[in-house]
């Protein structure tokens, strides 16, 4: 899934059918694809337009809030 994101992030037109296949191949649905997708999209839609506008993190951002570690991010999927 994530090779597949980087890829649909850095090389959109290079993602094709056998991609999707291999999706597949690891499980994922054609639902889940299609979710995979919209995220992927989304983000770099979003990312590409506060960079083109120069929209900046507010000055009170930090990268620790911008960071989970392993534990904060198990916590938050196992429902904890």
């Amino acid at each position: 899934m994530l090779d597949y994101a980087a890829r649909l992030t850095r090389r959109p037109a290079s993602v094709g059918e056998a991609d999707v296949d291999r999706l597949k191949d690891h499980g994922f649905d054609d639902t889940a694809i299609l979710d995979i997708c919209q995220v992927v999209a989304y983000y770099n839609y979003v990312n590409r337009l506060a960079d083109g506008l120069g929209v900046e993190l507010e000055d009170e951002w930090t990268d620790d809030d911008l960071t989970l570690t392993r534990s904060e991010f198990d916590a938050r999927h196992s429902g904890a």
